[in-house]
């Protein structure tokens, strides 16, 4: 659903608006707080639900959530402020669980199951009884109608409809779910195995009832912006385009700036130093004392292959991801200052939460999240006036963005660094489904040698939970601002002689 505006994004985007506009304006923020459900949703009708008490219960959670808080039960009996206090500070990292299920917004959808259509046209020669091998559909006043106690979803009766009637149904924040991490509670309400989940997001950006939210950092960010702490901008690859068709890189850093940041600085640079370090690693470790390497840029990915596949944990890149890696570039350069990775990915937001790399990234928002301070601002994205634009990344940097671009920029790496090693074979996969497929084979010595790309959201990082364009409109404009350049490799960066510093 990413790039249609429904009534779902309408409320993730005046949640986020009215959170940032809450820190902006400071205050009294427990009676502020109570009073945004019913500035978000004003009136005495309903306008998407039953009642609208329930919805504004809803929003009150949305709220919690997006400033840190963790969300209630229907059954618990407190004001929507309540600790609000706690998250009114500069620094608060991300309490688990990061992805949570507002259980009473959630539509109890019903698990895997096969049903029968109004489409069902009672046909003469009702194949679907014939293929059904446990005798479960029997027609029924001119209709097939299956005994769903029986049925066993092999899906033989849906292959052979002739009028494409018959289908199968499943939860869509379970069908999302690659890991298969989302099952039902005792009321059928979908719950989360956290012990499973790898925080990729793609639950909630396909939950049509937004039910499912991660927790945010807008209050914080803006609690150190008005402390006086200088807060660096670390923009992902995915960016172009995310705020609008006409909003140039040029005028996103002006827009920046006048929110408060110090200054936008690509993780693309990042990005080129992650792949120059893979490529140095892939050559000294492949095949000789690994069998294969995956690439560690998508951080549900690489949690992923390690709880699955725990005897190939030494085989993910050990190399920092291209967020860290643009953090400590920065904190280098400018010691006490913050940094905010701005992106499309929520699991970057668990990522960051890790002690090992809370000094170098102190905030992550997603696209979604930092357009709700843009509005909040009443900042025109598209009639700012232009920057100059930050100019210091690759063409394959910038590519990481997109599926298949972290490895391509690897291999380049390795052509250019190397040049006496043969071609690379690589392999990838989309979707943490697939990435689950790829290890499979690559446990059982498929593919020994090979470098191998992981990326959680289907269509690489321009397909995550945070975004807000169609994934091949962003696909198409990452590929032709990474045409802009100055560079082509990611090896040829001025920044790769502060690599080894970076690492330490």
């Amino acid at each position: 659903m990413r790039g249609i505006y429904t009534s779902v994004t309408d409320i993730h985007r005046k949640v986020f608006t009215e959170v940032a506009r809450l820190a902006y304006e400071g205050g009294d923020y427990a009676k502020k707080i109570e009073q945004l459900p019913f500035k978000i949703l004003p009136g005495e009708l309903a306008s998407y639900r039953e009642s609208i008490f329930l919805e504004r219960a809803i929003i009150g959670e949305r709220l919690r959530l997006a400033i840190g808080l963790p969300v209630r039960t229907a059954a618990e009996s407190a004001p929507v402020s309540e600790n609000i206090e706690e998250s009114a500070i500069a620094k608060k990292y991300y309490d688990p669980p990061l992805i949570n299920i507002i259980k009473f917004a959630c539509h109890a959808c019903p698990e895997k199951h096969i049903i029968v259509t109004n489409g069902c046209q009672g046909c003469l020669a009702h194949p679907c009884t014939q293929v059904c091998p446990k005798d479960t559909i029997h027609m029924i006043g001119g209709k097939s109608v299956i005994d769903q106690e029986k049925c066993i979803q092999c899906g033989r009766c849906v292959d052979v409809c002739p009028y494409n009637a018959i289908i199968r149904q499943e939860r869509p924040c379970a069908a999302a779910c690659g890991i298969d991490a989302i099952s039902s509670d005792q009321y059928g309400r979908a719950q989360i195995d956290y012990d499973k989940c790898v925080s990729c997001g793609m639950c909630l950006v396909n939950c049509p009832f937004g039910a499912i939210a991660d927790k945010g950092q807008i209050f914080q960010l803006i609690q150190a912006m008005k402390e006086g702490h200088r807060v660096y901008a670390a923009v992902a690859p995915a960016f172009v385009g995310q705020f609008g068709p006409k909003v140039t890189p040029g005028k996103l850093r002006a827009a920046m700036k006048e929110l408060g940041f110090a200054d936008v600085i690509e993780v693309a640079v990042g990005a080129d130093l992650c792949a120059s370090d893979e490529a140095k690693d892939f050559i000294e470790n492949v095949p000789e004392k690994l069998p294969f390497m995956a690439t560690s840029c998508c951080p549900a990915w690489s949690v992923m292959a390690k709880k699955l596949f725990p005897e190939f944990k030494d085989c993910v890149s050990m190399t920092l991801t291209p967020m860290v890696l643009t953090g400590r570039l920065i904190k280098m350069k400018h010691p006490d200052s913050k940094v905010v990775f701005i992106g499309p990915c929520a699991a970057k937001k668990l990522e960051a939460s890790r002690k090992s790399v809370r000094s170098d990234v102190d905030f992550v928002l997603t696209f979604e999240e930092m357009m709700g301070l843009f509005e909040a601002k009443n900042i025109d994205l598209n009639t700012i006036e232009e920057e100059k634009e930050v100019s210091e990344a690759s063409t394959d940097g910038r590519n990481f963005a997109i599926a298949g671009g972290v490895a391509t920029a690897v291999v380049n790496c390795i052509k250019q660094m190397y040049p006496e090693k043969e071609d690379i074979k690589v392999e990838s996969a989309q979707g943490l489904r697939e990435c689950k497929k790829l290890m499979t084979l690559a446990k059982a010595g498929k593919y020994n040698g090979y470098l191998l790309e992981g990326m959680a959201c289907p269509g690489g990082c321009v397909a995550g939970a945070g975004t807000l364009q169609p994934i091949n409109k962003s696909t198409t404009a990452v590929k032709q601002y990474a045409k802009e350049a100055e560079y082509e490799f990611c090896c040829e960066t001025d920044y790769l002689k502060d690599l080894e510093q970076l690492e330490h």
